[in-house]
């Protein structure tokens, strides 16, 4: 059975978020292995300097490597990648399994982002939205679009 993984940063705190997360969790584990991976974000001062951010996104890259299954396809969750409609992440997900991938993993930086290494190795750099939205949201966002893509493959109508 394919697989996917969400490899997070930080973790969420307010009870909605949490509830929002589980809910889509075991709504996804319905079409695929899923696996969510929450690590620790690097403590930075009130007001850091670029060097302190940039050192706080390298620590955080080598624990990140450590977690990305071996042969995944690797998305990485940030501003500048490409928008996709829901049918075409849905079509991305079933070119990655037909490819003979068993495996995809997402990955959502820190609320400062993550060390340019780990977009230089990705798959598919995403984008959700010229917007900006809370980073816990996001983490739901992205939940709510895997089970859509899944849902969106298997025919089902909670896609319309």
């Amino acid at each position: 059975m394919f697989e996917i993984t969400l490899i997070v940063v930080g973790k969420l705190k307010e009870s909605f978020y949490i509830s929002a997360a589980a809910e889509y969790e075991k709504r996804i584990k319905g079409y695929c292995q899923f696996r969510l991976i929450e690590l620790p974000e690097v403590r930075l001062p009130e007001n850091p300097s670029p060097a302190e951010i940039t050192s706080a996104l390298e620590k955080e890259a080598n624990l990140i490597l450590t977690k990305i299954p071996k042969g995944a396809w690797f998305c990485t969750l940030t501003p500048e990648g490409k928008m996709l409609s829901s049918e075409t992440l849905a079509d991305k997900l079933k070119e990655v399994k037909v490819s003979g991938k068993s495996s995809a993993c997402f990955l959502i930086g820190s609320s400062f982002g993550m060390a340019q290494r780990l977009k230089d190795m990705a798959d598919l750099k995403l984008s959700m939205s010229p917007m900006t939205f809370p980073h816990h949201l996001a983490r739901i966002m992205v939940l709510e679009q895997l089970y859509r893509a899944e849902a969106i493959q298997a025919g089902s109508k909670y896609h319309k």
